[in-house]
């Protein structure tokens, strides 16, 4: 799965505070995600994000 720094992840279930998409601030065998909604930032192995994105929508690339 091509996920990039910057980017926004939407997931299937949402955050505790209602929120569903993430922006991704670390990629690596560790994703670093924050909340789009509270601003809460966490840690999670690949695989599981990997495992619970539903959609991932890119930023505006630089040509």
């Amino acid at each position: 799965m091509d996920i990039r720094v910057g980017d926004r992840i939407q997931t299937k279930k949402p955050h505790p505070c209602g929120a569903s998409q993430f922006e991704v601030l670390r990629v690596g065998m560790d994703f670093k995600i924050r909340c789009t909604g509270c601003g809460h930032e966490v840690m999670l192995p690949r695989a599981k994000i990997e495992k619970n994105i539903k959609k991932v929508i890119r930023l505006q690339e630089n040509a």
